[in-house]
Parts: C-alpha cells; sequence; structure tokens
C-alpha cells in the first residue's frame, strides 16, 4: 500500500505523455491511439482508487469508461476508414 502513491506519479505522468501525443500527433489515427491509451490510464486512476479507498463505485466507473472508450474507438476506426456506422 505504500506504493500507491508512487502509481498515482506514474500514471500523471503518463496521462501527460498522452496529453502531449494527442496534442502534437502528426496523424489522426496517431491521435486516436493516444486517447485510446489515456482511457487506459484512467481505469488505472480508478483501480488505484479502489484499492486506496475500499470502495467499488471506482472500479465500477472504469469499466464504463473502457467499455465506452472502446466503442469510441470502433466508431472512429470505422469513420477514418470511410464507411458508415451501419456497415
Amino acid at each position: 500500500m505504500e506504493l500507491i502513491p508512487v502509481y498515482f506519479g506514474v500514471l500523471v505522468i503518463a496521462s501527460f505523455l498522452c496529453l502531449y501525443r494527442i496534442n502534437h500527433g502528426p496523424t489522426v489515427p496517431d491521435r486516436a491511439v493516444g486517447i485510446d491509451i489515456l482511457g487506459v490510464v484512467v481505469v488505472g486512476f480508478s483501480a488505484l482508487l479502489t484499492l486506496s479507498t475500499g470502495q467499488d463505485f471506482y472500479i465500477s466507473v472504469g469499466l464504463t469508461w473502457i467499455l465506452l472508450n472502446f466503442i469510441g474507438t470502433l466508431a472512429l476506426a470505422k469513420f477514418l476508414e470511410g464507411r458508415g456506422f451501419d456497415e
């Protein structure tokens, strides 16, 4: 439990690196990958909050976030491919 602040620091650094990739990504797929990784970092934050507080609510938020992130990534991939959402 004493390593949880270290993990929070690592996740903060990872989120800043993802935000840099989203802001300065040379192509749209690079930015999409940055957004996808940022979603995984948010789930990491929620997992650490669950461990530190002992409340299950945070992990439910993380699971919901990652499911919405996955659906958004699929929708963006179909959009970038030029196909409609019903194909």
